[in-house]
């Protein structure tokens, strides 16, 4: 497939695209949404947070073998069949019967959804030119400013209306439409030839990447990090990484080709992609609590003021080609690293209590960021290798942002319980049992108000650390991409 498609079968293909994008991303956002239904009815309380760390967990570990596997099969049918493994999921996790067996067929959706994170961008790169992809990434990234929109207000009706169960059995229907259209309107021309298959490569890659991942999300809550079981997780990871270094140094043909990592073109990108992925956790897990606790705005508009990020990445996204086209990939990228620590060093100036308007205005700005880092460091990577390549090497940005988002998450939440943890623990007020959730503690029967007072402020101060070191982390991002070349040898067939 390349980009002398007709525009208008090239049309259906991205309408397929953006379906099956939505999928993805609005499945995140509406569980979300309806955790609280879903655990009354089937119980199991304690182990509700696995339900959304096992489809996180299986879906950045599948990325680099799918990605292998598009190049070897063509993005058709791996496309195609992450599609079938998510509906099944879906289907399976509408009639679970009780917490472990949700938590299972979760974990299938996330199989599924790691197909969809590697191939859409590949398919788009493969039928769009260098100058129109960065409109169509604008496109493809107003998938997820829509799905967290669409995702708590479509899972609140489904709740009041029929039953929570819905929500996975809406993407049914979707998932059909998407998958008909790109069975109808995708067409490729595959190399016939018998591939070779490093089957011992991918298992180890799946085992590392799993265990390093349960590493990330069990680490400082289900046990200390410096715990035996920890360390012992830890160990194994390391034993893994280096065995599977050694096996794919050998084989005929990688799951994931070392030179993805020692390239200088793709260690920056892939890494670039990662340190974003870190920074965008500080307002995706913290925002909406921090709104509602210390601004006391309610979820609907905490949803909206982070949702607003959603309106400058696409925009900035969609705008990025005029850059990179003039100024190169890595000049546009770095400007997005200017606007992402613009926002993160303004937010820190920003008086309390924060006026939501300036608020919005940040998140803007961060979005804006986000989508010229993004595009023209995905863009960049897809253009300066062939066919053959350009799965491999958009899956493994793909899997470099996803893998960034999951340790962003743990070093947030270490930022963020540390400095609310140490204020807590020095406070000159008679102050609730800390059980982790700050909104009921604001809501404690009897809380006097210099306790309140006092504990908005130090959510306020647990927040703004959190700036400092997306701030940090913005600085150190941009040295990264300081090591991809000025100026990339873009394919001809481009």
């Amino acid at each position: 497939m390349n980009n002398s498609a007709p525009p208008l079968k090239r049309n259906w293909i991205l309408a397929a695209l953006m379906l099956t994008m939505f999928l993805a991303a609005m499945d995140i956002a509406i569980v979300s949404t309806v955790i609280p239904q879903i655990v009354g009815d089937l119980g199991g309380f304690k182990k509700f947070s696995w339900v959304f760390s096992i489809y996180l967990l299986t879906q950045t570990a599948s990325i680099p073998l799918y990605g292998k596997m598009t190049d070897l099969y063509g993005r058709k049918k791996i496309l195609l069949f992450g599609m079938v493994v998510f509906l099944i999921g879906s289907a399976a996790c509408a009639a679970s019967w009780n917490i472990e067996s949700l938590i299972t067929f979760r974990g299938l959706q996330g199989l599924g959804a790691g197909s969809v994170m590697a191939t859409v961008n590949t398919i788009a790169g493969d039928i769009y030119s260098i100058k129109e992809r960065s409109k169509i990434q604008g496109w493809l990234s107003s998938i997820w400013g829509i799905s967290a929109i669409a995702g708590p207000a479509l899972g609140g009706a489904m709740v009041e209306f029929v039953n929570w169960r819905w929500i996975f059995l809406i993407n049914i229907p979707i998932g059909i439409v998407a998958g008909a259209l790109l069975i109808i309107f995708l067409k490729e021309n595959l190399n016939k030839k018998k591939p070779k298959i490093d089957y011992l490569g991918a298992l180890l890659i799946f085992s590392t990447l799993t265990l390093f991942i349960t590493f990330l999300l069990n680490g400082g809550q289900e046990w200390e990090w410096l715990s035996g079981w920890s360390l012992g997780l830890l160990f194994v990871v390391i034993i893994l990484t280096i065995l599977t270094i050694k096996v794919e140094r050998k084989a005929a043909s990688p799951i994931m080709p070392l030179w993805l990592w020692t390239n200088k073109t793709f260690l920056g990108s892939n890494l670039a992609l990662m340190g974003m992925g870190v920074i965008i956790m500080g307002p995706e897990t913290y925002l909406p609590t921090f709104a509602q606790a210390s601004l006391g705005v309610g979820v609907t508009v905490s949803g909206l003021i982070l949702a607003s990020m959603s309106i400058g990445w696409p925009t900035a996204s969609a705008l990025s080609g005029r850059l990179y086209l003039h100024i190169g990939f890595r000049n546009t990228a770095i400007i997005g690293v200017f606007c992402v620590l613009t926002a993160a060093v303004s937010f820190l100036f920003i008086s309390y209590p924060q006026p939501i308007y300036l608020l919005v205005i940040n998140q803007v700005i961060l979005g804006a960021g986000f989508g010229l880092i993004s595009t023209p460091v995905l863009v960049g990577v897809q253009s300066v290798v062939n066919w053959e390549q350009r799965g491999v090497v958009t899956s493994a940005s793909m899997f470099g942002r996803n893998l960034g988002q999951t340790i962003g998450a743990a070093i947030v939440g270490a930022i963020f319980n540390t400095s609310f943890s140490y204020q807590i623990e020095n406070a000159q007020y008679q102050l609730p049992e800390n059980n982790g959730n700050i909104l009921e503690m604001l809501q404690s029967p009897g809380l006097s108000q210099k306790a309140e007072s006092f504990l908005k402020s130090a959510i306020n101060n647990a927040y703004h650390h959190i700036y400092y070191g997306m701030a940090i982390l913005a600085v150190i991002t941009f040295l990264i991409i300081l090591l991809i070349p000025k100026r990339l040898e873009v394919k001809t067939s481009e």
